[in-house]
């Protein structure tokens, strides 16, 4: 069993459905992304893992210990959450001591720990103060001090950058990463921002209504996701998809032939598919002097990439070109694939084919 397992796990209220069957599993000192929109469910599960909430079914393991009805005190799991939840009339010195306190750790024993852990996240020089006389980030780097003192199994983030500014997120993940590399804990993060899911998970569960649309690494989610709804939600720019027909002429969309492979062309006669979405992340797109036509309607400089947006007779595609861009908006270009980088989707199911 693994450091982390979860068994069929379904949460309802009333008539309403919230979780729908939860399977993950993950060893001793990964790091797992829980993402998702709004309401999928994430921070739900987030709560049973913590035993903030109870399961309707299914069960919780925390190595091989059943956790599923046991409370959150006897877990041994720390948390840090969005709010930060710190005592304000605490020093920080003294917040980051306060579980230990609590579990009657000797003061001697309780000192060296607040150091050690002050010296990791390099907050040694605030010990003294209090709170309110802390930046966002001091704050959040505090909230995770207190957790790393108790040196649990498990540690849990719910959303922990976002009340952050740009900036300051880019920094706390850094921050974050480093940290799991130096303690090795297993690590369960929530948050809804697919870049800070492919940055800092070893593996990813990508949520939508209640279920684990798919789990696996963020190169698998990345390059081969599952579903239309993973294909879409994970990446940015967004991946280009347009609707298609799969017949006795290929794939033909708006009178316009897209070129795929044989094995696609296989996977697609053996589903018997006729209907289909067919994607294209923007990176793979690029212009040319022959191909798909169409006009430059939006260019947007990012200094060393420059997003493009291209009508052509299947819609508006995105590509993200490098460096600056030498056509001017309404021009007429051309833009180029490799087939072989082209994604299909059943169009009914939203499941990957191929």
């Amino acid at each position: 069993m693994g450091a982390l397992t979860i068994s069929g796990i379904r949460k309802t209220f009333g008539k309403l459905e919230i979780l729908r069957g939860i399977d993950i599993e993950i060893e001793a000192g990964e790091f797992l992304i829980l993402v998702g929109p709004s309401g999928c469910g994430k921070s739900t599960l987030l709560g049973m893992i913590a035993g903030l909430d109870h399961p309707t079914s299914g069960s919780i393991h925390i190595g091989d210990r059943d956790v599923t009805y046991l409370p959150a005190k006897d877990r041994d799991i720390a948390m840090v959450f969005q709010s930060y939840a710190l005592y304000p009339n605490m020093t920080v010195a003294e917040n980051i001591a306060f579980a230990l306190e609590m579990r009657k750790v000797p003061k001697a024993e309780r000192d060296v720990t607040v150091q050690r852990v002050a010296e990791m996240l390099q907050i040694s020089h605030l010990l003294e103060r209090k709170p309110g006389a802390l930046s966002g980030g001091q704050r959040q780097r505090v909230a995770m001090g207190r957790a790393l003192a108790r040196d649990p199994k498990l540690f849990l983030f719910d959303e922990p950058l976002s009340n952050l500014d740009a900036k300051l997120r880019v920094e706390m993940r850094a921050e974050i990463k480093r940290l799991h590399q130096r303690t090795r804990t297993t690590t369960v993060y929530v948050t809804h921002d697919q870049v800070e899911a492919m940055t800092l998970g070893d593996r990813i569960a990508v949520m939508k209504e209640g279920t684990v649309q798919q789990f696996g690494t963020p190169d698998d989610i990345y390059t081969r996701p599952a579903t239309r709804f993973v294909a879409e939600f994970i990446g940015s720019p967004a991946m280009n998809l347009v609707s298609a027909e799969f017949g006795a002429q290929g794939v033909q969309c708006q009178g316009q032939a897209l070129a795929v492979t044989e094995a696609q062309r296989a996977a697609m006669a053996a589903a018997g598919t006729t209907g289909l979405a067919y994607g294209l992340r923007p990176e793979h797109l690029g212009f040319a002097t022959s191909g798909l036509a169409g006009r430059l309607d939006i260019v947007e400089p990012t200094g060393p990439e420059t997003y493009v947006t291209v009508d052509t007779a299947i819609g508006p595609l995105t590509a993200r070109v490098p460096g600056a861009v030498r056509h001017t908006v309404g021009e007429n270009v051309y833009l180029q694939w490799d087939p072989a980088t082209a994604h299909l989707f059943d169009a009914t199911s939203g499941n990957r084919l191929a």
